[in-house]
């Protein structure tokens, strides 16, 4: 039964969602098990805001689970949407209350947190019919100790967004590389303009604003083995210190130590800064619903030494909340969802791309072309059981030496020191 009440939709978001849905309802797979019988039981499914717009994600998960279980008349599907505030919290409390979802979604770093405290259960039975029909790397962001933690249901992509417009009435090229940026900044700062935009609150995730910077630098938030933190290294500081710089040219707004990272009222969808490197299809559309289709084109991932951006997988876990007689209907449900009919009607309503080489394809259009570029160099994250919680000592570090309060070093250093007590904790 799903638990979200449906608004009335206009009749643009109603082609959009017919749409996908016709795609989602063509070869969906039957509910039978891996020995031939057929699976049976009740499953509870948290699904988190992915289809940006509420109304057409309500009409999409609802449909999705009617499709389902008229496919697997024996399974019953429970969808419950939930929303991305304090998702973590959430879903740490109903994996210790042994209560909650058969099912979650999460991304590759969640998954390596909860499977160290013995919240997952792995899911290769569910994939095992047509593993050959994943991307490798959407596998491998799942994979620990040679078992599948995720399904994979869908790849997001960030890469750079630019205000055209502004780059062309100064006569500058739109900048590529770091050495673009610098050079940029002061001669856009002269307009009142910040080269570029920046999330620095400590509430927005690190994967899209200062790890894509530490990995175009060729350096890592953690060792090799995950034992020891990285980002306290020379590539650390000088991705670091580039902000810095930027900070001092004017290259970033005034209050980039504290500006969230929605489009919505930000300097970017004010014309107050000329770039984002780190932006989604949906955020795209929303620059362009700001400042004109024709002022924003999306480009390459930026370069430092390296050229990278954040793109992850999103996967479909199954808790230990799940019971051994429910456990071939969870394997039915994420090898449903996980299928090439139910990843097109995703990809056409979340703006989204598949995980399976069957799945329908990026489309030929400049944005389309874009994004399937940029997944060559993406990054999923850092797949450590403590990443959350170094991410939480590491962003106000950065957000010190934005303020000028600490030099670069100093705020590495110090971070890099509470990291490393969090992950002699998680040892013992």
């Amino acid at each position: 039964m799903f638990t979200r009440k449906l608004h009335r939709s206009a009749a643009a978001t109603a082609v959009v969602v017919s749409a996908a849905l016709a795609l989602t309802a063509c070869g969906s797979p039957s509910s039978t098990t891996s020995d031939g019988g057929a699976a049976s039981g009740k499953v509870t499914l948290w699904m988190y805001p992915v289809i940006k717009d509420e109304t057409i994600s309500k009409k999409f998960w609802q449909d999705t689970e009617a499709d389902f279980e008229k496919a697997n008349p024996t399974i019953d599907l429970t969808i419950e949407l939930q929303t991305f505030d304090k998702r973590d919290a959430q879903i740490s409390a109903a994996l210790a209350a042994g209560s909650g979802p058969d099912v979650v979604l999460i991304t590759p770093d969640q998954a390596a947190t909860y499977r160290n405290v013995r919240g997952l259960l792995p899911v290769d039975k569910a994939v095992e019919k047509d593993k050959d029909s994943y991307y490798p790397q959407t596998l491998k962001a799942a994979t620990f100790d040679d078992e599948l933690f995720g399904v994979p249901l869908f790849q997001n992509i960030n890469t750079t967004a630019y205000n055209t417009k502004i780059f062309t009435e100064a006569g500058i090229p739109l900048p590529k590389t770091w050495e673009d940026l610098r050079a940029a900044a002061p001669v856009l700062a002269k307009k009142g303009i910040a080269v570029m935009d920046y999330a620095g609150s400590p509430e927005q995730t690190l994967n899209l604003s200062f790890y894509p910077l530490l990995w175009q630098a060729g350096g890592r938030v953690f060792t090799e083995d995950a034992k020891d933190v990285a980002f306290d290294s020379e590539a650390g500081e000088s991705a670091l210190q580039l902000l810095v710089d930027l900070k001092k040219l004017g290259g970033l707004p005034a209050d980039a130590a504290t500006d969230a990272s929605k489009v919505e009222g930000s300097p970017i969808a004010t014309g107050k800064a000329a770039m984002r490197i780190t932006t989604s299809l949906p955020e795209l559309k929303q620059m362009r619903a700001a400042l004109g289709a024709e002022n924003v084109a999306f480009g390459a991932p930026m370069e430092g030494k390296e050229q990278a951006t954040f793109g992850n997988p999103g996967l479909l876990a199954l808790t230990s909340i799940n019971k051994k007689e429910n456990r071939e209907a969870a394997y039915q449900v994420m090898s449903y969802l996980g299928s090439a009919s139910v990843q097109n009607g995703l990809t056409a309503a979340a703006g989204s791309l598949p995980t399976r080489t069957d799945a329908a394809p990026a489309g030929q259009d400049p944005d389309s072309i874009a994004m399937a570029e940029a997944l060559k160099s993406a990054h999923p994250g850092e797949p450590s059981p403590v990443a959350r919680q170094v991410m939480a000592v590491l962003a106000p570090n950065i957000q010190a030496a934005l303020r000028g309060d600490v030099t670069a070093k100093e705020a590495l250093d110090r971070a890099a020191k509470e990291a490393r007590g969090i992950l002699q904790r998680s040892a013992s």
